[in-house]
């Protein structure tokens, strides 16, 4: 803020830029949800009071308001929080019937457009702000670990992993009613490696991979490097994946496995009703399809109960279950795990050959948060953070966006799927924002056949500022100019 100061009304010296500092705090407010869509704000005279300035400083900060859209004058009332427009959630995808090559443009990753280019705001890269990780308590546990065992430091490991942790994720999965024992879990370098363990298991070059469309990019990439061909399933924002087209796609037997999100998929952030993952997996048994379920997103539901994984109606082992602390509690840690079902031995024989082992003082860190009780406190705080922010950006493209955009407001994870018209290309209005220092990740990064050109994805990382609406704001107005 610059501290130019000037003389109010009342004669107390000010900051020439009080006004915007409360209009930023208003803003906060309604980004957050303390103040609604609908409700009154407090009069002038009486904020005037209540912040010790001047008239004219909350009338310049009311105006400010205004001119982002985020509050309106009602004559011989005062003024209210704007309501925010409703947008139609966009329909079930309609990817091409046959399998694809797959070719990723690397330019396009998030992590490259953010090593190119100076961003002010990035909504392309999923990875939550360090400031939402409990940091400090996993730094205390881990010198702990080290300071009563030095000689973890010298110790390879098990290549299935550390019996502590595994038996801290079995007991964990009685919570979605998971069956696990501590001796099925395969220890890994995160959901990643998980990942290419398992395709790795089940799949030769050349062989279909059926996929949710549109499908995250990182998945792509791994397909690419495998030589492996994308079959796109037409999948729901709200619902995932379509039971009955992945029963033709099926019917042939050229799908040789099946990777999918059922809980908060990236980019859509679909959650699949239970029905629809037992009919999930009965049909894959039956078709003798391996599922390679990713469950990376699971712990991240905003209301009610954790929802299931597919693995808790598998009876034959035919789920490959993968996740990951990554994304929950230690970015740089990379400790995930699978339950491969039945494919462990030859998991455990690939984690030899590719990794040997992950490193024990990290995994044993990992265990005692879990086995402490701080993980679970830590959870909430994270899910309620992770609310608060997708809320806001919900309500910033509401108000900004045009209005034909159409938008799934997730129950869980953190990234949005946003559906501009049909004239706009996401590649060309990337560069258009690019230029003013704001990213997002175009929608035809998730698919294989080059689809979604007129969507995008925008990840919600960070604690809700002025400098983030003011971002969504911009991008609407370079998307209303296409």
């Amino acid at each position: 803020m610059n501290e130019v100061v000037v003389t109010e009304q009342g004669g107390g010296r000010k900051t020439a830029t009080l006004y915007f500092q409360l209009a930023e705090d208003l803003a906060q407010a309604i980004a957050s949800g303390t103040l609604q869509p609908g409700e009154k704000l407090p009069s002038i005279r009486r904020l005037s009071a209540q912040r010790q300035v001047s008239l004219s400083t909350v009338m310049e900060a009311y105006r400010e308001l205004e001119d982002r859209g985020l509050i309106e004058a009602r004559p011989q009332s005062g003024f209210y929080v704007r309501a925010a427009r409703g947008f139609v959630a966009p329909d079930l995808t309609q990817p091409p019937q046959k399998p694809s090559e797959v070719v990723v443009d690397p330019l396009l990753a998030p992590a490259e457009l953010a090593r190119l280019h100076d961003l002010k705001v990035d909504f392309g890269l999923a990875i939550l702000s360090p400031k939402l990780y409990p940091n400090q308590q996993v730094q205390r546990i881990l010198a702990q670990v080290t300071r009563h065992d030095p000689e973890i430091l010298s110790d390879y490991g098990n290549p299935i992993g550390d019996v502590e942790l595994r038996r801290q994720i079995a007991r964990r999965s009685l919570t979605w009613g998971g069956q696990i024992d501590a001796d099925e879990i395969l220890v890994t370098h995160g959901a990643l490696e998980a990942l290419n363990l398992c395709l790795r298991a089940v799949t030769q070059p050349g062989d279909v991979v059926a996929i949710e469309s549109p499908a995250y990019f990182g998945l792509l990439q791994i397909l690419e490097s495998f030589q492996l061909k994308a079959l796109e399933i037409p999948t729901h924002p709200q619902t995932g994946i379509s039971i009955e087209a992945l029963e033709l796609a099926t019917r042939n037997g050229q799908v040789k496995a099946c990777v999918l999100l059922p809980n908060f998929s990236n980019p859509l952030g679909s959650l699949m009703p239970d029905d629809n993952k037992r009919r999930l997996v009965e049909l894959l048994e039956s078709r003798q399809v391996p599922l390679i379920e990713d469950d990376i997103y699971g712990e991240f539901f905003y209301h009610g109960e954790r929802p299931r994984p597919a693995k808790a109606f598998d009876r034959s082992g035919n789920v490959m279950l993968l996740a990951s602390f990554t994304k929950m509690v230690a970015p740089s840690f990379r400790v995930g795990w699978v339950v491969a079902g039945r494919w462990h031995r030859e998991l455990e024989q690939l984690k030899f050959i590719n990794t040997f082992s992950t490193p024990v003082p990290l995994q044993r860190a990992i265990a005692r948060f879990l086995e402490n009780g701080g993980y679970d406190h830590h959870l909430r705080r994270l899910r309620k953070a992770c609310s608060e922010q997708v809320n806001a950006a919900v309500s910033a493209i509401q108000r900004y966006f045009p209005g034909d955009t159409r938008l799934h407001v997730p129950q869980g994870g953190y990234v949005l799927w946003v559906e501009l018209n049909s004239r706009v290309d996401t590649l060309e209005l990337l560069q258009r924002a690019l230029a003013e220092g704001i990213s997002f990740t175009p929608g035809p990064l998730f698919s294989p056949s080059n689809s979604y050109r007129n969507c995008l994805r925008i990840c919600c990382v960070e604690p809700w500022t002025v400098r983030h609406e003011r971002a969504i704001q911009r991008l609407g107005e370079l998307a209303a100019g296409m």
